[in-house]
C-alpha cells in the first residue's frame, strides 16, 4: 500500500485541499505509560504544526500511530503562504546554528529549508475545523492547536498579546487539549516569529494568554538558543504561565543555490530535519538541568531531526517528555509505526 504525503512540488493549498485518508493501520502499543502535561498519552510520539495543515492531516497522522498532534498555526485573520518553493532540499551535515548560508540540492536526503511564513485560514474556517477534528479524533489522542499574534505596524507588545490570547481563547473553545504559542518561525522577519529571543516580551504574551485559556495546558513553542544562559532566563521568565517548551523549531540560516545565488531574497529560512538533531538534544538537556534546578513545574517536547527509535530515545534522556517528528514523517508516514514496532521488539516485556 501507498500512504500519502505532502507533494512539495505543489502549492501549500493544493496540498490543504487534498488531505489523504485515515488509514487502518496495525500500530503496535508503546511499551510503557507516558504522562505529559496531566494527559496519560499512547506513547511519547507527537507531530509538530508544520506538516498538519487541517484537521484532516491530523486525523492521518493520528491514524499512523502518533499521539500528540498540534493543528498547523492559526492567526486571528487570514494569511496567505509564501510562493514555491516551500521546502527547498539542502545539503548539510549537523548544524549548531552559527552557520552563515547551506547550499541546495536536487534530492531530499534528510534536511530542507522551510519556507511558508506561517499561513492561516480565516478563524471560522479553522475553528469549525479543529472542532470536527476533535470530535473525529480518537479520545486517547491529544489535538493541540499553535497560535501566533498577527503584529501590524503600530502595534504595542500588549496588543500582539492580546491577539495571542484571541487565538488561544478561540482555539479552547472549539475543542484543542492544549495551546502551542508560537515563539518561533524563522521565516518571517516580524517580531511575532523571534519572541522566544525576548524573555520579557515572551512573559507579557503567555501571561495573557493563560488568562484567556485558564488551565488548558500551554506549550511555547521555541527556536535555537545557543547559550544555557539565554535559556534560563527564558525559562525564569515564562516558566509560571507555561506547562511545557516545544524545541528547537528549526536552525535558521540563508540558503544558496549551485550558481552562488541566494534563495528567499536573501532572507534567513528554518533548516528542518536530521541536521538539527544534535543541537536540539543537546538544548533540551539544557533546558531539563534549569528546570530541575530551579523546580520548575515546566515539561519538555523534544523537536528537531528524530527518525528512528534511538533518536526517541535520546530525546527522552535528555529529559523531554514527548518527541515531535515532522520532516522525517512527511517523509515516511509509517515512521511512528516502525519506531513502535522496534520499542515493542525491544521491551524487556518480551
Amino acid at each position: 500500500m501507498t500512504y500519502a504525503r505532502y507533494n512539495r512540488q505543489q502549492s501549500y493549498q493544493w496540498n490543504y485541499d487534498h488531505p489523504p485518508e485515515i488509514v487502518d493501520v496495525d500500530v503496535p502499543d508503546w511499551p510503557g505509560h507516558t504522562s505529559f502535561c496531566g494527559y496519560q498519552l499512547k506513547s511519547p510520539l507527537g507531530m509538530p504544526a508544520g506538516p498538519l495543515l487541517n484537521g484532516q492531516w491530523c486525523l492521518y497522522y493520528a491514524s499512523l500511530g502518533f499521539d500528540l498532534v498540534t493543528y498547523k498555526t492559526v492567526r486571528s485573520s487570514y494569511r496567505a503562504c509564501y510562493d514555491l518553493p516551500n521546502l527547498q532540499p539542502v545539503k548539510v551535515g549537523m548544524l549548531q546554528g552559527n552557520e552563515t548560508d547551506v547550499p541546495t540540492q536536487d534530492e531530499m536526503t534528510g534536511s530542507w529549508a522551510v519556507s511558508y511564513g506561517m499561513p492561516s485560514t480565516e478563524p471560522e474556517v479553522w475553528q469549525q475545523d479543529v472542532a470536527r477534528t476533535r470530535e473525529l479524533l480518537d479520545d486517547d489522542k491529544v489535538l493541540c492547536v499553535s497560535v501566533v499574534g498577527s503584529v501590524q505596524p503600530d502595534w504595542t507588545l500588549q496588543q500582539l498579546a492580546d491577539d495571542y490570547a484571541l487565538c488561544g481563547r478561540l482555539a479552547v473553545e472549539s475543542g484543542a487539549d492544549f495551546v502551542e504559542a508560537n515563539f518561533s518561525c524563522p521565516n518571517v522577519s516580524t517580531c511575532d516569529g523571534q519572541l522566544f529571543q525576548i524573555p520579557e516580551d515572551c512573559r507579557t504574551v503567555v501571561e495573557t494568554i493563560r488568562a484567556q485559556i485558564g488551565d488548558v495546558p500551554l506549550i511555547g513553542k521555541i527556536g535555537r538558543i545557543a547559550q544555557g544562559d539565554d535559556m534560563h532566563r527564558l525559562l525564569a521568565a515564562i516558566h509560571p504561565f507555561v506547562d511545557a517548551l516545544a524545541m528547537t523549531n528549526s536552525i535558521a540560516t540563508r540558503v544558496k543555490n549551485a550558481q552562488g545565488q541566494f534563495l528567499f531574497d536573501g532572507q534567513r529560512r528554518g533548516i528542518c530535519g536530521k541536521a538539527t538533531l544534535d543541537a536540539s538534544i543537546e538544548q533540551t538537556g539544557w533546558a531539563r538541568d534549569i528546570i530541575r534546578e530551579n523546580k520548575y513545574d515546566v515539561e519538555l517536547i523534544g523537536v528537531g531531526g528524530a527518525s528512528c527509535l534511538e533518536d526517541v530515545q535520546q530525546y527522552l534522556q535528555a529529559g523531554a517528555g514527548a518527541v515531535h517528528i515532522a520532516t522525517a514523517a512527511m517523509q515516511n508516514p509509517l515512521v511512528a509505526v516502525e519506531i513502535k514496532n522496534e520499542a515493542a521488539e525491544k521491551s524487556p516485556a518480551n
